[in-house]
């Protein structure tokens, strides 16, 4: 059994810096699926060593010498002259002894190639850059991990089949690429914002965001993408109250909202929008704009908001959109048209509505405003959770 304090350490590596070891060997081997077994090895190497050796004193560095180790073994092994390519490109670097440089925007950019699977590109990504698992994925996108996993399978074959380029494309290819890129990073911080646990997952993808935006100065959408992830960060610290309980957003103490990031996440939005090319990232962040104005106002511009998902629902039409959609017209037209709202995106998608906990959660709330039966559809809310803070607010709520 691995020392628990050993397992912290590889777990804590392991989330720091997955996306920068796999990206920084399949940089240089072209080959992920390697570099994944690599750093797989790696990691198992470190439960195995470190009890006994201690923890070294940079996790991440000893991690990228032992899986480049591996993969330099695997390419001798195999003995062709295209498997020494990857032997010369990482027997002939010697970043395992310095701060290796940070390629995960890169790999981001190679796959959302237009040869991929256009449902794979986001996946991949929260798989190669940031570790997430083939189940977390599918959890995420509401398939079985079964179905993921070979999505995913597939879409590494064609990159290490198709010898597709590991460089950012040029500036005339990157729209095609960058939206895949932007809803990889924002789903990647959802999953960080989900889970309090997942934290680092929330700072890694604002600081791809950050990236994003140095690559492509000027552009609107990546400003946009930025500011709307600064606007929800911004409110973390209300999201629990002293007992670790949760709070939602209309109960929230405004005052531990961070002003530097909400004073940031506004320059940003002021910026992109003086771009006059709104988007979807934009228009989201608009409406985190307008809840962050409670903290002046002391109350929310529900219709302002239902105008704006008006907009977004027009141009990304997801269920999370639609959900948050219903929820602003409940608030600003009334509970019935809110109601009225999500039964129609139940009538248009059931299949998707039966795994989406916010559908059910918002579906209690205005059954109980309007006096019905809410039983089910808060069951459910409960069921589909899996934060125990959550769970116990779901379970305080009137019934």
């Amino acid at each position: 059994m691995v020392e628990p304090t050993t397992a912290r350490a590889v777990e804590h590596a392991a989330r720091a810096a997955y996306g920068r070891l796999v990206a920084w060997l399949g940089g240089r081997s072209r080959d992920l699926a390697g570099a994944e077994d690599a750093l797989a090895d790696a990691f198992a190497a470190a439960l195995a060593n470190w009890p006994r050796d201690g923890v070294p004193a940079r996790p991440e560095a000893w991690l990228l010498t032992a899986a480049r180790r591996r993969m330099i073994d695997a390419a001798r092994r195999r003995r062709t002259r295209e498997a020494a390519v990857p032997t010369l490109l990482l027997a002939g670097s010697d970043d395992a002894e310095h701060d290796f440089p940070d390629e995960r925007l890169k790999l981001l950019f190679v796959c959302a190639h237009p040869a991929i699977d256009p449902a794979a590109r986001t996946p991949l990504m929260l798989q190669m850059v940031l570790g997430l698992t083939a189940a977390a994925i599918a959890s995420a996108f509401l398939v079985s991990p079964a179905a993921m996993g070979q999505r995913l399978a597939r879409a590494k074959e064609k990159i290490r089949a198709a010898g597709i380029g590991w460089r950012i494309p040029e500036p005339a290819d990157l729209p095609e690429r960058l939206d895949a890129v932007m809803q990889a990073i924002y789903a990647a911080y959802g999953t960080g914002w989900d889970d309090a646990a997942a934290n680092p997952l929330a700072d890694e993808a604002i600081w791809l965001a950050r990236m994003l935006t140095d690559l492509l100065q000027g552009a609107p959408e990546p400003l946009g993408l930025l500011a709307l992830l600064l606007f929800c960060e911004s409110r973390r610290p209300a999201r629990r109250d002293a007992a670790g309980d949760f709070v939602p957003l209309s109960r929230q103490d405004t005052a531990r909202w961070s002003i530097p990031m909400l004073d940031e996440a506004r320059r940003l939005l002021t910026r992109a929008g003086a771009l006059g090319q709104p988007g979807r990232f934009q228009l989201e962040a608009a409406i985190q704009s307008v809840h962050a104005a409670r903290r002046e106002t002391g109350g929310t511009n529900w219709e302002a908001i239902a105008l704006l998902y008006e907009g977004l629902h027009a141009v990304a039409p997801t269920i999370g959109v639609a959900v948050g959609r219903a929820a602003a017209l409940a608030e600003a037209r009334g509970t019935a048209t809110g109601l009225a709202a999500l039964d129609a995106i139940d009538a248009i998608d059931g299949a998707a509505v039966a795994a989406y906990q916010p559908y059910w959660a918002l579906r209690s709330t205005l059954l109980r405003r309007l006096g019905l039966d809410k039983s089910d559809a808060h069951a459910r809310a409960i069921a589909l959770t899996s934060d125990p803070a959550l769970i116990a607010f779901l379970r305080a709520a009137p019934r």
